[in-house]
Protein backbone atom coordinates (compact mmCIF):
# COMPACT_ATOMS: atom_id res chain seq x y z
CA UNK A 1 0.00 0.00 0.00
CA UNK A 2 1.26 3.43 -0.91
CA UNK A 3 0.46 6.43 1.26
CA UNK A 4 0.87 9.86 -0.24
CA UNK A 5 0.51 11.70 3.05
CA UNK A 6 2.78 14.70 3.27
CA UNK A 7 2.64 17.62 5.69
CA UNK A 8 4.95 19.82 7.71
CA UNK A 9 6.28 16.85 9.68
CA UNK A 10 7.77 15.55 6.43
CA UNK A 11 6.96 11.83 6.65
CA UNK A 12 5.12 10.52 3.62
CA UNK A 13 6.32 6.93 3.18
CA UNK A 14 3.15 5.45 4.65
CA UNK A 15 2.46 2.91 7.41
CA UNK A 16 3.39 -0.26 5.49
CA UNK A 17 6.77 1.18 4.57
CA UNK A 18 7.32 2.28 8.19
CA UNK A 19 6.51 -1.19 9.54
CA UNK A 20 8.73 -2.91 6.97
CA UNK A 21 11.60 -0.53 7.67
CA UNK A 22 11.35 -1.19 11.41
CA UNK A 23 11.44 -4.94 10.78
CA UNK A 24 14.41 -4.53 8.43
CA UNK A 25 16.41 -2.58 11.01
CA UNK A 26 15.58 -5.08 13.76
CA UNK A 27 16.78 -7.92 11.52
CA UNK A 28 19.90 -6.00 10.54
CA UNK A 29 20.66 -5.66 14.26
CA UNK A 30 19.91 -9.39 14.81
CA UNK A 31 17.17 -8.66 17.33
CA UNK A 32 14.78 -11.37 18.54
CA UNK A 33 12.58 -12.87 15.84
CA UNK A 34 9.35 -12.32 17.78
CA UNK A 35 9.88 -8.56 17.67
CA UNK A 36 10.34 -8.64 13.92
CA UNK A 37 7.27 -10.78 13.33
CA UNK A 38 5.06 -8.30 15.16
CA UNK A 39 5.88 -5.55 12.66
CA UNK A 40 5.97 -7.69 9.53
CA UNK A 41 2.67 -9.25 10.58
CA UNK A 42 1.10 -5.83 11.02
CA UNK A 43 2.36 -4.74 7.59
CA UNK A 44 0.76 -7.80 6.03
CA UNK A 45 -2.48 -7.14 7.91
CA UNK A 46 -2.98 -3.60 6.61
CA UNK A 47 -1.46 -4.09 3.15
CA UNK A 48 -4.75 -5.23 1.53
CA UNK A 49 -6.74 -2.42 3.13
CA UNK A 50 -7.38 0.90 1.44
CA UNK A 51 -5.81 4.07 2.79
CA UNK A 52 -9.21 5.35 3.83
CA UNK A 53 -9.96 2.20 5.82
CA UNK A 54 -6.66 2.37 7.68
CA UNK A 55 -7.12 6.07 8.37
CA UNK A 56 -10.64 5.40 9.68
CA UNK A 57 -9.30 2.74 12.04
CA UNK A 58 -6.75 5.26 13.31
CA UNK A 59 -9.46 7.88 13.88
CA UNK A 60 -11.75 5.41 15.64
CA UNK A 61 -8.96 3.85 17.71
CA UNK A 62 -9.74 0.38 16.39
CA UNK A 63 -6.39 -0.57 14.84
CA UNK A 64 -5.74 -3.22 17.48
CA UNK A 65 -9.01 -4.90 16.49
CA UNK A 66 -7.38 -5.87 13.19
CA UNK A 67 -5.86 -9.38 13.29
CA UNK A 68 -2.08 -9.07 13.39
CA UNK A 69 -1.97 -5.50 14.71
CA UNK A 70 -0.79 -5.04 18.29
CA UNK A 71 -0.31 -2.01 20.49
CA UNK A 72 3.26 -1.27 19.35
CA UNK A 73 2.54 -1.62 15.64
CA UNK A 74 -0.68 0.42 16.04
CA UNK A 75 1.38 3.36 17.34
CA UNK A 76 3.61 3.15 14.27
CA UNK A 77 0.64 3.00 11.89
CA UNK A 78 -1.13 5.91 13.55
CA UNK A 79 1.94 8.15 13.42
CA UNK A 80 2.65 7.29 9.77
CA UNK A 81 -0.97 7.95 8.76
CA UNK A 82 -0.69 11.38 10.40
CA UNK A 83 2.47 12.03 8.39
CA UNK A 84 4.71 11.85 11.46
CA UNK A 85 7.91 9.86 11.80
CA UNK A 86 6.99 6.99 14.16
CA UNK A 87 8.95 7.17 17.38
CA UNK A 88 10.05 3.52 17.15
CA UNK A 89 11.32 4.06 13.62
CA UNK A 90 13.26 7.19 14.55
CA UNK A 91 14.90 5.37 17.46
CA UNK A 92 15.94 2.39 15.31
CA UNK A 93 17.25 4.64 12.53
CA UNK A 94 19.47 6.36 15.09
CA UNK A 95 20.71 3.07 16.58
CA UNK A 96 21.02 0.72 13.62
CA UNK A 97 20.91 2.51 10.27
CA UNK A 98 24.57 3.48 10.19
CA UNK A 99 27.35 1.67 8.32
CA UNK A 100 28.05 -1.88 9.50
CA UNK A 101 31.76 -1.60 8.67
CA UNK A 102 34.54 0.91 8.16
CA UNK A 103 35.53 -0.66 4.83
CA UNK A 104 34.17 -2.73 1.99
CA UNK A 105 31.98 -0.02 0.45
CA UNK A 106 33.66 -0.02 -2.96
CA UNK A 107 33.40 -3.78 -3.34
CA UNK A 108 29.84 -3.78 -2.02
CA UNK A 109 28.92 -1.30 -4.76
CA UNK A 110 30.31 -3.74 -7.33
CA UNK A 111 28.17 -6.67 -6.17
CA UNK A 112 25.24 -7.47 -8.45
CA UNK A 113 23.52 -9.99 -6.21
CA UNK A 114 23.63 -12.58 -3.46
CA UNK A 115 23.90 -16.35 -3.94
CA UNK A 116 22.81 -17.60 -0.49
CA UNK A 117 19.47 -16.77 1.18
CA UNK A 118 16.67 -18.54 3.02
CA UNK A 119 12.92 -18.07 3.19
CA UNK A 120 10.19 -19.37 5.49
CA UNK A 121 10.03 -22.47 3.31
CA UNK A 122 12.97 -23.75 5.42
CA UNK A 123 14.48 -21.93 8.41
CA UNK A 124 14.14 -18.33 7.21
CA UNK A 125 11.70 -15.94 8.82
CA UNK A 126 9.96 -14.31 5.86
CA UNK A 127 8.10 -15.24 2.69
CA UNK A 128 9.93 -15.53 -0.61
CA UNK A 129 8.26 -12.36 -1.93
CA UNK A 130 9.50 -10.29 1.02
CA UNK A 131 13.07 -11.50 0.51
CA UNK A 132 12.87 -10.60 -3.17
CA UNK A 133 11.37 -7.14 -2.55
CA UNK A 134 14.08 -6.31 -0.02
CA UNK A 135 16.79 -7.46 -2.44
CA UNK A 136 15.36 -5.05 -5.02
CA UNK A 137 15.36 -2.23 -2.47
CA UNK A 138 19.03 -2.95 -1.74
CA UNK A 139 19.87 -2.61 -5.43
CA UNK A 140 20.41 -6.27 -6.30
CA UNK A 141 20.04 -7.47 -9.88
CA UNK A 142 19.47 -11.00 -8.63
CA UNK A 143 19.03 -13.04 -5.48
CA UNK A 144 19.44 -16.82 -5.32
CA UNK A 145 16.92 -18.54 -3.06
CA UNK A 146 18.79 -21.40 -1.36
CA UNK A 147 16.56 -23.11 1.15
CA UNK A 148 17.90 -26.23 2.82
CA UNK A 149 17.82 -29.81 1.52
CA UNK A 150 15.92 -32.76 3.08
CA UNK A 151 18.53 -34.11 5.50
CA UNK A 152 18.52 -30.90 7.57
CA UNK A 153 15.20 -31.64 9.28
CA UNK A 154 15.84 -29.15 12.08
CA UNK A 155 15.78 -26.41 9.41
CA UNK A 156 12.71 -27.84 7.65
CA UNK A 157 14.79 -28.89 4.67
CA UNK A 158 12.85 -29.22 1.42
CA UNK A 159 11.93 -32.66 0.16
CA UNK A 160 12.11 -33.19 -3.59
CA UNK A 161 8.36 -32.59 -3.79
CA UNK A 162 8.50 -29.32 -1.82
CA UNK A 163 11.48 -28.07 -3.82
CA UNK A 164 9.64 -28.81 -7.07
CA UNK A 165 6.67 -26.78 -5.79
CA UNK A 166 8.98 -23.95 -4.76
CA UNK A 167 10.35 -23.68 -8.30
CA UNK A 168 6.84 -22.87 -9.49
CA UNK A 169 6.50 -20.22 -6.80
CA UNK A 170 9.77 -18.62 -7.92
CA UNK A 171 8.43 -18.46 -11.47
CA UNK A 172 5.26 -16.76 -10.18
CA UNK A 173 7.24 -14.25 -8.10
CA UNK A 174 9.39 -13.35 -11.11
CA UNK A 175 6.30 -12.93 -13.28
CA UNK A 176 4.73 -10.65 -10.68
CA UNK A 177 7.88 -8.60 -10.14
CA UNK A 178 8.48 -8.24 -13.86
CA UNK A 179 5.02 -6.83 -14.50
CA UNK A 180 4.49 -5.00 -11.23
CA UNK A 181 7.91 -3.54 -10.47
CA UNK A 182 9.71 -3.48 -13.79
CA UNK A 183 13.01 -3.58 -11.93
CA UNK A 184 14.99 -5.94 -14.15
CA UNK A 185 15.50 -8.02 -11.02
CA UNK A 186 15.49 -11.85 -11.16
CA UNK A 187 14.94 -14.28 -8.31
CA UNK A 188 17.11 -17.27 -9.17
CA UNK A 189 16.37 -20.88 -8.27
CA UNK A 190 18.85 -22.46 -5.92
CA UNK A 191 19.50 -24.67 -2.94
CA UNK A 192 21.86 -24.96 0.00
CA UNK A 193 22.39 -28.68 -0.38
CA UNK A 194 23.92 -30.75 2.38
CA UNK A 195 27.18 -32.52 1.68
CA UNK A 196 26.52 -36.05 2.90
CA UNK A 197 29.08 -38.15 4.74
CA UNK A 198 30.36 -39.76 1.53
CA UNK A 199 30.60 -36.45 -0.38
CA UNK A 200 27.37 -36.89 -2.34
CA UNK A 201 24.72 -34.17 -2.45
CA UNK A 202 21.43 -34.34 -0.57
CA UNK A 203 19.03 -33.95 -3.52
CA UNK A 204 18.23 -35.78 -6.74
CA UNK A 205 20.39 -34.95 -9.73
CA UNK A 206 17.29 -34.26 -11.82
CA UNK A 207 16.20 -31.50 -9.43
CA UNK A 208 19.70 -30.10 -9.04
CA UNK A 209 19.83 -29.82 -12.84
CA UNK A 210 16.70 -27.63 -12.79
CA UNK A 211 18.34 -25.06 -10.50
CA UNK A 212 20.33 -21.97 -11.44
CA UNK A 213 22.89 -22.05 -8.59
CA UNK A 214 23.78 -24.68 -5.96
CA UNK A 215 25.58 -23.95 -2.69
CA UNK A 216 26.96 -27.14 -1.09
CA UNK A 217 27.64 -27.06 2.66
CA UNK A 218 28.54 -29.40 5.51
CA UNK A 219 26.00 -29.22 8.35
CA UNK A 220 26.49 -32.54 10.15
CA UNK A 221 29.36 -34.42 11.80
CA UNK A 222 31.42 -31.25 11.84
CA UNK A 223 33.97 -32.91 14.15
CA UNK A 224 34.75 -35.66 11.62
CA UNK A 225 38.45 -36.51 11.43
CA UNK A 226 40.42 -34.41 8.95
CA UNK A 227 41.08 -37.12 6.36
CA UNK A 228 37.46 -38.25 5.86
CA UNK A 229 36.24 -34.65 6.05
CA UNK A 230 38.69 -33.71 3.29
CA UNK A 231 37.49 -36.60 1.12
CA UNK A 232 33.88 -35.64 1.85
CA UNK A 233 34.36 -32.01 0.81
CA UNK A 234 36.41 -32.81 -2.30
CA UNK A 235 33.80 -35.35 -3.35
CA UNK A 236 31.15 -32.61 -3.32
CA UNK A 237 33.44 -30.14 -5.08
CA UNK A 238 34.01 -32.62 -7.90
CA UNK A 239 30.27 -33.00 -8.43
CA UNK A 240 29.52 -31.01 -11.61
CA UNK A 241 26.35 -29.61 -10.02
CA UNK A 242 28.25 -27.84 -7.21
CA UNK A 243 28.83 -24.12 -7.77
CA UNK A 244 29.71 -22.74 -4.33
CA UNK A 245 31.33 -24.32 -1.26
CA UNK A 246 29.35 -22.80 1.63
CA UNK A 247 30.80 -21.70 5.02
CA UNK A 248 33.62 -24.20 4.68
CA UNK A 249 34.76 -24.56 8.32
CA UNK A 250 31.31 -24.49 9.94
CA UNK A 251 32.64 -22.35 12.78
CA UNK A 252 30.62 -19.95 14.96
CA UNK A 253 32.55 -17.13 16.60
CA UNK A 254 29.77 -15.24 18.39
CA UNK A 255 26.00 -14.95 18.68
CA UNK A 256 23.07 -16.47 20.53
CA UNK A 257 23.80 -19.96 19.15
CA UNK A 258 27.06 -20.03 21.10
CA UNK A 259 30.50 -20.63 19.64
CA UNK A 260 31.82 -23.63 17.72
CA UNK A 261 35.31 -24.47 16.58
CA UNK A 262 36.16 -24.99 12.95
CA UNK A 263 36.13 -28.37 11.24
CA UNK A 264 39.46 -30.04 10.49
CA UNK A 265 40.37 -30.73 6.86
CA UNK A 266 43.25 -30.30 4.44
CA UNK A 267 42.39 -26.77 3.38
CA UNK A 268 45.04 -26.59 0.68
CA UNK A 269 43.70 -29.75 -0.98
CA UNK A 270 40.11 -28.53 -0.70
CA UNK A 271 40.88 -25.12 -2.20
CA UNK A 272 43.02 -26.59 -4.97
CA UNK A 273 40.03 -28.79 -5.84
CA UNK A 274 37.79 -25.70 -5.87
CA UNK A 275 40.19 -23.95 -8.24
CA UNK A 276 40.44 -27.01 -10.49
CA UNK A 277 36.67 -27.49 -10.73
CA UNK A 278 35.78 -23.77 -10.81
CA UNK A 279 33.80 -23.92 -7.58
CA UNK A 280 33.56 -20.64 -5.69
CA UNK A 281 34.64 -20.47 -2.06
CA UNK A 282 31.97 -18.67 -0.12
CA UNK A 283 32.92 -15.68 2.01
CA UNK A 284 30.04 -15.99 4.46
CA UNK A 285 29.05 -12.54 5.69
CA UNK A 286 27.09 -13.55 8.78
CA UNK A 287 28.78 -11.88 11.79
CA UNK A 288 28.68 -15.11 13.79
CA UNK A 289 30.43 -17.08 11.04
CA UNK A 290 33.15 -14.94 9.40
CA UNK A 291 33.92 -18.05 7.39
CA UNK A 292 36.52 -18.86 6.12
CA UNK A 293 38.92 -17.51 8.76
CA UNK A 294 41.46 -14.99 7.52
CA UNK A 295 44.32 -17.49 7.15
CA UNK A 296 42.18 -19.85 5.06
CA UNK A 297 40.81 -16.96 3.02
CA UNK A 298 44.38 -16.05 2.08
CA UNK A 299 45.12 -19.70 1.27
CA UNK A 300 42.10 -19.88 -1.06
CA UNK A 301 43.17 -16.62 -2.70
CA UNK A 302 46.65 -17.96 -3.36
CA UNK A 303 45.24 -21.26 -4.65
CA UNK A 304 43.56 -19.33 -7.47
CA UNK A 305 39.98 -19.77 -6.28
CA UNK A 306 37.04 -17.62 -7.25
CA UNK A 307 34.73 -16.46 -4.47
CA UNK A 308 31.14 -15.67 -3.68
CA UNK A 309 30.37 -13.06 -1.01
CA UNK A 310 27.05 -14.14 0.46
CA UNK A 311 24.76 -12.91 3.21
CA UNK A 312 23.35 -16.34 4.18
CA UNK A 313 20.33 -14.22 5.09
CA UNK A 314 17.51 -15.82 7.07
CA UNK A 315 15.51 -12.59 7.16
CA UNK A 316 15.21 -9.59 4.81
CA UNK A 317 17.27 -7.23 6.96
CA UNK A 318 20.14 -9.70 6.97
CA UNK A 319 20.55 -9.28 3.21
CA UNK A 320 22.41 -6.10 4.20
CA UNK A 321 25.21 -8.19 5.79
CA UNK A 322 27.05 -8.40 2.44
CA UNK A 323 29.28 -5.45 3.26
CA UNK A 324 30.78 -7.44 6.14
CA UNK A 325 32.10 -10.01 3.68
CA UNK A 326 33.18 -7.27 1.30
CA UNK A 327 35.34 -5.69 3.98
CA UNK A 328 37.08 -9.03 4.58
CA UNK A 329 37.61 -9.62 0.85
CA UNK A 330 39.12 -6.17 0.42
CA UNK A 331 41.43 -6.75 3.40
CA UNK A 332 42.54 -10.02 1.77
CA UNK A 333 43.29 -8.25 -1.51
CA UNK A 334 40.80 -10.23 -3.57
CA UNK A 335 40.02 -8.53 -6.88
CA UNK A 336 36.40 -7.82 -7.74
CA UNK A 337 36.43 -9.92 -10.90
CA UNK A 338 37.30 -13.03 -8.86
CA UNK A 339 34.02 -12.60 -6.97
CA UNK A 340 31.29 -14.28 -8.99
CA UNK A 341 28.45 -12.12 -7.70
CA UNK A 342 30.06 -9.02 -9.15
CA UNK A 343 29.23 -10.62 -12.51
CA UNK A 344 26.13 -9.95 -14.58
CA UNK A 345 23.29 -12.44 -14.29
CA UNK A 346 24.11 -13.74 -17.77
CA UNK A 347 27.78 -14.35 -16.98
CA UNK A 348 26.88 -15.92 -13.63
CA UNK A 349 24.44 -18.32 -15.28
CA UNK A 350 26.98 -19.34 -17.93
CA UNK A 351 29.51 -20.09 -15.17
CA UNK A 352 27.03 -21.99 -12.97
CA UNK A 353 25.60 -24.06 -15.82
CA UNK A 354 28.37 -24.64 -18.38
Amino acid sequence: MSDGTSNDTGYDAGPVAALRRIAFLLERAREDTYKVKAFRGAASAILPLGEAEVARAVDEGTLVDLPGVGASSAKVIAAAVRGEVPERLASLEAQHAGPLTDGGADLRAALRGDLHSHSDWSDGGSPIEEMAMTAIELGHDYLVLTDHSPRLKVARGLSAERLARQLGVVDAVNEHLGSDVGSGFTLLKGIEVDILDDGSLDQTDDLLARLDVRVASVHSKLKMDAAPMTRRMIGAIRNPRTNVLGHCTGRLVTGNRGTRGQSSFDARAVFEACAEHDVAVEINSRPERRDPPSDLLALARDAGCVFSIDSDAHAPGQLDFLVLGCERAEEAGIEADRIVNTWSRERLMEWANP
